[in-house]
Parts: structure tokens; sequence; C-alpha cells
């Protein structure tokens, strides 16, 4: 049986990754900062079949007892600051886990076994303000945000260990994928939730900033597909990960909206305070035909299937919710 350990494995990408490597058969490990014990809602339906290991990715002591104690084949690093508007409130975090903990982990894996595998969480944030539409794996890198500049950092030093040491370490270039496991920040959980929230009368309106920022967006189970199929190749590489198309925040809306059958410019309030200005991205359109060709992957969840999706599941959430209480009530338990 193969063994993987994943840092980040309770955030969204984590827990579906995870997933797959237990269809996969594979012995799944995962590092957290906080205690193994606590609750982790996205691996709730999995916790059992999984083993969590406290760490701290900037402790390559911790990190080196980790590798020795689940000895894993392969290694997904996807923690990190996801949250992009974040990293201007905390650009020293952001740039000590995405850039600094990246080689933390690469030089535990060199002190303990520099057969593992290894693949970085990249991001489409490497390319900023790119030079060229749609980026390749070979678009040079102009970030932008703090999280840009951390993430090329990341991406620079696995290539840069690939290249001195000759390790299996693999970086996959993610556009926007998305679930509804992706917390309320998030613009597509935010209007998704917005519009079950309105449909079933908790909510009244829903506040934006430009409804004509465009995103290339794909389907998070979709995209950790690529990460393990990345570290299954003869020989490590960069992986543009995407849709290849772009949709606006408008398109994005009017979908969510049309799923519960209400019409978005009844309830959709336009906040200027909202937009990024200066550091919103623009033309960030990935081209996966690497992935595709060397790979096999496809995307199999367009854009309005995802958006369907989200929004079904916070209907569901929100419903399930709204009757808990009642139900505990009438069981003579004060809600």
């Amino acid at each position: 049986m193969r063994r993987a350990l994943i840092t980040g494995i309770g955030g969204q990408d984590g827990s579906f990754l995870a997933e797959l490597l237990l269809e996969e058969r594979y012995e799944v490990f995962g590092v957290v900062r906080r205690a193994p014990s606590e609750r982790y809602e996205n691996l709730e339906s999995i916790r059992e079949r999984i083993e969590l290991i406290q760490a701290d990715l900037l402790d390559e002591h911790s990190l080196v007892d980790a590798l020795k104690t689940c000895e894993p084949h392969e290694v997904y690093n996807l923690a990190s600051v996801s949250f992009v508007p974040m990293s201007w409130r905390q650009p020293v975090l952001t740039a000590e886990f995405a850039a600094v903990g990246v080689t933390t982990m690469l030089e535990s894996i060199r002190a303990v076994d520099e057969e593992i595998r290894f693949y970085q969480a990249s991001s489409s944030e490497i390319f900023g303000e790119p030079v060229e539409v749609p980026q390749t794996e070979e678009t040079p890198l102009a970030p932008l945000t703090p999280y840009g500049v951390a993430k090329a950092y990341g991406h620079f030093i696995t290539r840069s260990y690939r290249r001195r040491y000759g390790l299996h370490a693999s970086s996959g270039i993610l556009y926007n994928h998305e679930s509804s496991r992706r917390p309320l920040d998030f613009v597509t959980r935010k209007v998704a939730h917005a519009a079950a929230g309105i449909k079933l009368g908790l909510q009244g309106e829903l506040w934006l900033g430009n409804l004509d920022a465009r995103r290339d967006w794909g389907y998070a189970g979709d995209y950790v597909r690529a990460m393990w199929l990345m570290l299954q190749q003869d020989e490590p590489g960069d992986y543009v990960v995407a849709s290849g198309e772009t949709h606006s925040v408008r398109e994005l809306v009017a979908l969510a909206f049309e799923r519960v059958g209400l019409d978005a410019e009844e309830y959709v309030q336009i906040d200027s305070s909202l937009e990024r200005g200066k550091a919103e991205l623009h033309d960030l359109i990935g081209d996966p035909s690497k992935a595709r060709e060397r790979l096999g992957w496809e995307p199999t969840v367009g854009f309005e299937e995802l958006v369907h999706r989200l929004v079904d599941a916070d209907v569901e959430r929100l419903q399930a919710s709204a009757h808990a209480p009642a139900e505990r009530g009438a069981g003579g338990v004060a809600p």
C-alpha cells in the first residue's frame, strides 16, 4: 500500500485529495497545526480512515519527525493562506507559509528520503499581470499580490530543488477551483450562499464589487486528480491546470439565482469598496494543453454545473440548519 502525506489536509483541496487517495487505496496521513483530536469539518466523512499528525510547516524538526513517522512515498504541500485579499492584511504570515514553508518541507524530504515524490501547490496568481494570454508553463512570472509573490517563490524553489538535487518535485499551477467546501469569503460561495439564503427567506440582498471581473473557474475535485497524476509520472515537471475559459462574476450571479428561480437584478447591490482596484487580476486564462497531453487530464465539471452544485449544496445546508432547532425543540430540548 502506498502512503501519502498531505499538508493543509483540512482545507478544500486537502480533503478532496485525501478522498481521492483513499479511493486509490493509499494510506493517508495529514499534517495539522491544531490537535488531531479537534474537529475538521471537511474530513468528517473520512476521519476514521486517515491519520492526522500535529506539526508546524515552519519547524523542520517537526516535519522530519512527521516524515519518519509515516514514511510516505508522496508528499502534497497544500498548506497556505488561500484567500488572496487576506494576504494583504497578513503579508508576513503569507510569506512564511507559502514561501519559507515550502523550503522547510523540501529540506525535510532531503533529510529523510530523497526518493519521496513532492507536489507543490502553485497558483495562477504567480502570473499577476500576464505578458501573454492564455498562460502556459513557460509564461514569465509577474505576481502582483503578496500571495502571488510568495507562491512564485514556492514555484521557483521547487524547480531549484528538482534541478539541484534531482528530487521528483512538481508544481501544479492551479487556476481558480471551487466547491461547496470553500469558505464564504470566496465570491463563488458568497454568491451561491446568498442565492440559497434569499430563496429560503433567510437573506434579503447580496452586495458585490466588480461584476465584470472574470476568472478561469473549475471544480476542485477535478483539480486534485491532476495533482495526483503529476506524481505518477516518470519525470517531474510543472503543469498548468485550468479550464481554459473565463466567466464573469455577472455570469456567476445570473446562473446562481436562476438555479433557485430568482432574478438576480432584484437582489444584487454594488459596493465599490469591495473592488480590488489596481490589485485586481486580469486576463488570467490557463492553457492546460500539457496536462491534457502528458497526464491525460480533462475537467469533468463545466462552469454551469459547478455553479449549480454550489447553490444546491447551500440550499441543502441552510435547510438542514433551519430545521435542526425545531427538531430538537420537538424532542423536549430547548433550541
